[in-house]
């Protein structure tokens, strides 16, 4: 048994005003919190990708460690902005303002960029990168600077295809009654998405500030010289302006639009009642009240 799209699509318009209505504090606090476990995430999958060198076996590697990051975040209830897109939903009965939503979209993007540089940190602190002699350095500088150099269309192109994936996953998942479901539907999806190579941005806030980081280490540079062929000048290209003006800021456009336009307003469109209904749709979990999806 599961809800339907329409069920899943109206509980989540319901719980948008609840959202907005959060102090700032806590919804910081809540984006933090899912910008880190995207980053573990994504720091998983590239401990599990770094030494295949089939580019396909490699993705498909990857993308079975990854979704466990949105798998915490649904489960936890933090803020990620990648799933936040879907808010648009409470724009059409005015459930929410579009200053709500560009605010509430604003503090999480903030939130999950700290989380996302704070795990950045931690992984390079922490060693990891030396495995493999210092390979797993070298293959998370090429990540970022494959991720930094690409052109701002690509960008965009490949945002918008990442969060119609990424906001299915989190419709699937409210229609699911239990917590296996939950996951089980999820896991599918986010795979997909980073089998395909899309661009998620809070998960490239990991991606390319790990690089920037293992970038400053002499070590890894040379293996990234040795087994990849980046030069000086290329690895010049990987910074902070290229980290925003061509991967961020058009990947983060590129989400709003998949996860806004692409997914959020056109299945509410095409599920909505005659007569917008008001119903919270209550699932029971471990015996407390869970209305699912609100926290994403």
């Amino acid at each position: 048994m599961y809800f339907s799209p329409k069920d899943a699509i109206e509980t989540y318009r319901s719980g948008c005003a609840g959202k907005c209505a959060q102090t700032n504090a806590r919804v910081i606090g809540k984006a933090i919190l899912a910008g880190m476990m995207i980053a573990m995430g994504a720091a998983g999958s590239s401990v599990a990708a770094h030494a295949i060198d089939n580019v396909g076996i490699a993705r498909l590697t990857a993308a079975v460690v990854f979704p466990v990051g949105l798998m915490m975040v649904i489960l936890m209830g933090a803020e990620l902005f990648t799933g936040d897109c879907l808010m648009a939903v409470g724009l059409p009965e005015k459930d929410i303002s579009s200053m709500q939503f560009v605010k509430m979209l604003a503090l999480v993007y903030v939130g999950n960029l700290i989380g996302g540089i704070a795990t950045s940190a931690l992984v390079v602190l922490s060693g990891q990168l030396d495995y493999s002699g210092g390979k797993l350095g070298a293959y998370t500088i090429k990540v970022a600077l494959g991720k930094a150099t690409i052109t701002p269309v690509k960008g965009l192109s490949s945002g918008i295809l990442c969060n119609i994936l990424v906001c299915a996953a989190v419709l699937m998942a409210i229609c699911a009654k239990d917590i296996s479901g939950k996951l089980l539907v999820s896991f599918f999806v986010i795979m997909l998405f980073v089998t395909a190579g899309y661009e998620h941005c809070v998960a490239n806030m990991f991606y390319i500030t790990a690089g920037l980081m293992a970038k400053l280490n002499p070590a890894y540079v040379s293996q990234a010289t040795e087994i990849y062929g980046i030069t000086a000048d290329q690895l010049s290209e990987l910074n902070i302006v290229n980290m925003l003006v061509k991967n961020l800021i058009p990947v983060t456009i590129g989400n709003i639009i998949g996860g806004s336009c692409c997914v959020g307003l056109p299945i509410y469109y095409l599920n909505r009642s005659k007569v917008a209904s008001k119903k919270i749709v209550e699932v029971k979990t471990n015996g407390s009240d869970y209305v699912a999806g609100i926290a994403r």
